[in-house]
């Protein structure tokens, strides 16, 4: 009897093993999510969510992302109150360098592959991320603004060659006007706002005018905005705007023309002009039925003095890291690498820094174009104005383009703003 019992436990036991090793092992708990803050919204906020899909499926870890349109007052806000996110996504390096001053943010340098950082972003990309030497953030999504569109049928049609220098860039502009017609098709009339298009003439100049070192003292007011070089760079402005029969209209088409419907020129027929200067986003203005490459294109804005190249001028939204946790450092190692980037740029509306990302991810030939300016820029800087006391450039500066477009002296200009920096810088 006591054999029987013995065989059937063992048996019972032999069976319950091989149940058990059979089972399916037990699901990991999930992580904690990753709380990320920004401005993202709508289409944005949908790819960066699709981007991140894989990640969140693979780790396990979840992200809560929380978009305002008041990104510097809410991060305050809560870095004051010892709250901050984990992550943030901030659209210039400017709240970065305020925020890595004062201690609240962490050197990603200790987790991240810096070997890697340094082969796929180039060194321009990491010194913009960077503070007193210490790397805080990603530079993630990129806005190229130093293009100059053109309609590529027309151009064929009259003859013209694409201009590789500032001097050729005026030599066709004489040359479109001995035939008759306008080079430029410009609007700097943006209601409350007027001025900005022309502040990113000035900017991409006194980047191939001054170089970048000089553009930086210029931005933190290092240098005063009667500065020879920061006259150099507005007198080079005034090359293009301050001949009528370059523009389109004139200096009063200039002032009064809605930036968003100044390209239209290079679409009539014939074409009533043959270039205009703006960022990507330009293209969302094009009149309904042109195409890309037959109708339109663009040429990166040409060098001026050959010692400091073609530099790249733009906006770009940088990743910073408030919080040291497991879960944060696994997202921002995803973000970093070219799978989440490839995805949001076969979306479209993305442009990345990373020379890791495929540019045949991106879904047509003129955003390849730029992303392959962006990746390959030895400079790349931001737009000024955006970077100043608002005081001054979303006040003075703006308001100077136009005076100085409609005939005012220079140097009264550069006097008036450089008293408003004086006050603002303070």
């Amino acid at each position: 009897m006591r054999k029987k019992v013995l065989i059937s436990v063992i048996i019972l036991t032999l069976l319950i093993t091989f149940i058990t090793s059979c089972a399916p092992a037990p699901e990991e708990k999930p992580k904690g999510a990753v709380t990320v803050l920004g401005v993202w919204g709508g289409d944005e906020l949908t790819n960066f969510q699709e981007a991140v899909f894989p990640f969140t499926d693979e780790t396990g870890i979840g992200m809560a992302f929380e978009g305002t349109r008041d990104l510097a007052a809410v991060l305050t806000t809560r870095v004051e109150a010892g709250n901050p996110p984990d992550l943030a996504i901030l659209p210039n390096p400017g709240q970065m360098y305020e925020l890595a001053e004062d201690g609240n943010l962490i050197d990603i340098s200790k987790f991240m592959d810096m070997d890697k950082l340094n082969t796929n972003y180039a060194k321009a990309w990491l010194d913009l991320a960077s503070y007193d030497d210490t790397l805080y953030g990603i530079f993630y999504k990129v806005a190229n603004k130093s293009l100059i569109w053109y309609n590529p049928t027309a151009f064929a049609d009259a003859g013209y060659d694409i201009p590789t220098t500032w001097d050729e860039l005026i030599a066709l502009s004489d040359k479109i006007v001995s035939d008759g017609k306008a080079p430029w098709a410009i609007g700097f009339e943006s209601g409350a706002a007027s001025g900005w298009p022309a502040t990113d003439w000035i900017e991409d100049i006194m980047l191939r005018t001054a170089g970048p070192d000089v553009y930086d003292k210029w931005v933190s007011h290092e240098i005063p905005w009667t500065d020879p070089a920061v006259k150099t760079a507005w007198e080079t402005f005034g090359e293009i705007v301050g001949k009528e029969d370059y523009q389109y209209g004139g200096t009063t088409g200039t002032l009064t023309s809605f930036f968003g419907d100044a390209p239209a020129p290079l679409f009539t027929d014939p074409p009533e002009a043959y270039m205009h200067r703006q960022a990507s986003f330009i293209t969302g203005f094009f009149p309904e039925g042109v195409e890309a490459v037959t109708d339109y294109d663009f040429f990166p804005f040409p060098p001026i003095d050959p010692a400091y190249g073609t530099p790249v001028l733009g906006g770009a939204d940088l990743i910073v890291m408030f919080n040291d946790t497991p879960e944060a450092r696994e997202l921002m190692e995803y973000l970093a690498s070219a799978q989440p980037q490839e995805i949001w740029a076969s979306a479209g509306g993305f442009i990345s820094p990373s020379k890791e990302v495929n540019l045949d991810s991106y879904p047509d030939e003129l955003t390849k174009k730029m992303a392959d300016m962006v990746v390959k820029a030895e400079v790349f800087r931001f737009d000024a104005s955006d970077l100043m006391p608002a005081a001054v450039g979303a006040g003075s500066f703006w308001s100077g383009t136009l005076n100085y477009v409609g005939g005012e002296d220079l140097d009264t200009i550069l006097g008036e703003i450089e008293a408003s920096a004086v006050e603002a810088y303070k």
